[in-house]
């Protein structure tokens, strides 16, 4: 891609002057209007060291209120970060609908950084390429603009930056090992550059070749390309996403109607199975952290079905230091603000820990989709974008342990009717779960769609049968051990 590029000639210095004044005066017009249409805008920077990416980054925010845009530099990642997924850093970079995010550097770096230096085969980096794609194409489904320009300079520009650059005290600083590294393997790092942004130049979001041999030029080209990206995006927003066929193997479940609720355990038995059961599960935490295997399991089900005497029975065997109940509730405003899948993201548990999650990212296709709080397009789409995350989490060695904790309206009432009159318990019950309770028979049409389209070979759903909540406690503890030995043999 990059060998092949060929460069509009740059124009002459008054009209440059006159298009960069245009440019400059359109983006601090748009600002407003990505403000009050509530689009979030993503600004890749890559390109070569020594090429300008700090100095385009600096004159495109000029143009953009202070309390629009955030600025990040991404390194690479540190110890904590390599403890999460591959996207998990660049996920919690997303912006606020009506921000701007400029990224000086990104996945594009750390993957062909590592490309470059023998840190990763084909094979990973295949699996990578499909993730950004994924990635990137989520992004822009959910309504951000993703915009992703690489610098570009020749060779002998670059070394003669890096001279120059070497020699004042003050500059030297700026010119890194990696920078002089690039210059001398520099037809090396051009073929994969461009290997790379072949293989993650898509249609809705392209990459961007720009000239950088001239600071202002490079200015132009950038404020031209962003501001007609901010224009389509704007025409753009109105329109449905097309929905995706799910390309991953499945697990045939059967619908809640069909599931016999009669099953129960004695009291001294349950006793003697949560002792012997939870003394399992904290040798294997142990062996867990050992190994640095990271663990998520979820947990959905009907209001007062017993999840959270379930998680109680999961958690009283584990480390405390090693795991972190999360409870998801409505999102908060700075969450509802970004892509649904941020406030998980960023919730993942690092190597060798747990996270438990007390409701989930399912809310999309229950809570969300019968509430009127996502459009139909955003719920039927998010079917094949849960499973895609999940296949990410799969890929970077997590155990995905997924439960629907089943009981019957009647249990459900008593439960309720229980709540109600026991002034201890009466904080659980809510006039929201009174109203959930009517539209019974929409939700159990919307779980047994969600079952059916989520329930993957890789991350599969659990029934647990919970009229008799100790019955369903050693379950799930039986299937948490099974899931693990799985994972640790």
């Amino acid at each position: 891609m990059l060998k092949s590029i060929q460069f509009t000639e740059k124009p002459e210095d008054e009209e440059l002057k006159r298009r960069l004044k245009a440019a400059r005066d359109k983006l601090a017009g748009q600002q407003m209007q990505v403000k009050e249409h509530k689009i979030p805008v993503l600004v890749l920077v890559e390109g070569w060291g020594t090429a300008g990416k700090g100095s385009l980054i600096g004159e495109l925010i000029q143009n953009i209120d202070p309390r629009f845009f955030k600025v990040a530099t991404m390194d690479q990642p540190t110890e904590e970060e390599q403890r999460k997924p591959f996207l998990c850093r660049y996920f919690a970079k997303i912006p606020e609908e009506g921000k701007f995010m400029f990224l000086d550097s990104g996945w594009m770096d750390e993957v062909t950084r590592m490309r470059l230096h023998g840190e990763m085969d084909q094979k990973i980096y295949e699996q990578r390429i499909e993730s950004i794609r994924r990635f990137e194409r989520q992004l822009t489904d959910n309504g951000y603009l993703v915009m992703k320009f690489f610098c570009h300079i020749s060779k002998k520009e670059q070394k003669k930056r890096i001279g120059e650059l070497e020699q004042s005290v003050d500059t030297k600083w700026r010119v890194s090992e990696n920078d002089k590294w690039q210059n001398k393997h520099y037809d090396k790092c051009e073929e994969i550059f461009g290997r790379y942004m072949e293989d993650t130049n898509t249609p809705s979001a392209p990459w961007y070749v720009i000239d950088s041999k001239s600071k202002k030029w490079a200015e132009l080209q950038a404020l031209e390309i962003l501001t007609q990206g901010i224009d389509i995006a704007l025409q753009n927003q109105s329109l449905a996403v097309p929905l995706l066929q799910n390309v991953f193997p499945l697990v045939k479940m059967p619908k809640l109607s069909e599931i016999s609720l009669d099953q129960a355990v004695e009291e001294e038995e349950y006793k003697e199975e949560l002792k012997s059961l939870q003394g399992q599960l904290k040798e294997l935490h142990n062996r867990l952290y050992r190994k640095k295997v990271p663990v998520v399991i979820l947990y959905e089900g009907w209001d007062a079905a017993g999840k959270g005497g379930n998680i109680k029975r999961i958690t009283e065997a584990l480390d405390p230091r090693g795991f972190e109940v999360c409870p998801i509730a409505s999102p908060e405003p700075h969450e509802k603000a970004r892509h649904y899948l941020w406030r998980f993201w960023t919730r993942l548990p690092k190597t060798g820990h747990i996270a438990i999650f007390d409701r989930s990212w399912y809310g999309r296709v229950m809570v969300e989709r019968l509430e009127g709080f996502c459009s139909e397009n955003d719920w039927k789409r998010a079917y094949n974008e849960m499973n895609e995350f999940e296949k990410e989490l799969h890929d970077w060695g997590a155990v995905i342990i997924k439960f629907w904790v089943q009981i019957d309206k009647d249990t459900q009432l008593a439960r309720f009717t229980d709540r109600q009159n026991t002034p201890e318990k009466q904080w659980k019950i809510t006039d929201e779960d009174w109203r959930n309770r009517e539209k019974w028979d929409q939700y159990e049409t919307a779980v047994n769609e969600m079952i059916e389209k989520t329930s993957t070979v890789y991350a599969p759903w659990h029934i647990l049968e919970s009229v008799d909540k100790k019955y369903a406690r050693i379950k799930a503890l039986k299937i948490v051990i099974r899931e693990l030995l799985k994972a640790l043999d």
